[in-house]
């Protein structure tokens, strides 16, 4: 399934069918009468494979439905596209998880994961625009595969990590990279309203048949400026799950962001960063396109 977070007067949780977006809930009144789905995606997720399953069902029935569908739903054309996790409890980034971007950076190739984070408030969905303020000169993109965990995760073992992954999305890892230079931690460049781009939507894992080879690009104004595959991560995602899970407790809803390939702006000469009137779009094999323009903060 593609599972979606998008504004129909207030945040609503739906899944995408021939270009449309389904209202779960509406559809759930309309078709078999089962018990309201949750309005938000941490807490559908929290209950576990058999609401997913009784997601898959409604998905089924509603296909059936033909033009009824129409009653239920909005075209994904017109839609308002949210993060696919509104508020997530936490936005856990790897650094340097590419051999090509960590010599581009002229960075050590790292012997374990670097991870940083990012708050709630850089999350945005599809569509909606990467704000540049005022503070910084320098932002770059990074295109990224990321994992959304599904289940509480506690000290997993690597060989049953994935069965945590609920889904996969793309990611744009916006940096200032002005400002991650003044700090050994990198943080200030990094949690910036609106630099943490995600969606369009969530695609559930049982749709991913390996997270480890997926294509990945971004593009810019429609130029390509990263081409690569996640069979290139220094560390795979199964490896992230374990290893953040032996660190702190994961959440559903909590997102972890695998870190970019080569071709990030600041390595190029000259360097490229964002401007306002800019178009970033990030593709990643089977997961939809991440489209944001770029503004100035007003």
């Amino acid at each position: 399934m593609k599972l979606v977070t998008y504004k129909k007067h207030e945040p609503r949780l739906g899944f995408l069918l021939n270009e449309y977006i389904v209202d779960m809930n509406s559809a759930w009144v309309l078709t078999a009468g089962r018990r309201p789905f949750p309005g938000d995606m941490a807490g559908f997720l929290a209950e576990g494979e058999e609401i997913l399953e009784e997601a898959r069902q409604l998905e089924a029935e509603v296909a059936l439905m033909g033009e009824r569908i129409k009653e239920l739903s909005v075209p994904l054309a017109r839609a308002e596209l949210l993060p696919p996790v509104l508020n997530p409890g936490k936005i856990l980034c790897i650094g340097l998880n590419y051999v090509d971007h960590a010599r581009e950076a002229r960075l050590p190739i790292p012997k374990e994961p670097i991870v940083f984070g990012k708050y709630a408030n850089s999350a945005v969905g599809s569509g909606h625009p990467i704000r540049i303020p005022p503070v910084t000169k320098e932002v770059d993109y990074e295109a990224e595969l990321a994992v959304v965990i599904g289940k509480r995760a506690y000290r997993v073992p690597r060989e049953k990590a994935l069965e945590y992954a609920a889904g996969y999305m793309n990611f744009n890892d916006v940096s200032a990279r002005d400002l991650q230079r003044l700090d050994a931690q990198w943080m200030k460049g990094k949690f910036l309203d609106t630099f943490a781009p995600m969606g369009p939507w969530l695609v559930t894992a049982d749709e991913v048949e390996n997270p480890g080879d997926l294509d990945i690009e971004l593009r810019l104004n429609g130029r390509v400026m990263q081409s690569s595959s996640t069979k290139n991560l220094i560390f795979s995602v199964d490896y992230l799950i374990s290893y953040l899970s032996h660190l702190l407790t994961l959440e559903p809803g909590d997102v972890i962001a695998t870190g970019t390939p080569s071709g990030v702006g600041f390595s190029r000469k000259p360097p490229v960063y964002l401007q306002p009137g800019h178009v970033v779009e990030v593709e990643i094999e089977g997961l939809g396109t991440l489209r944001s323009p770029v503004e100035a903060e007003k």
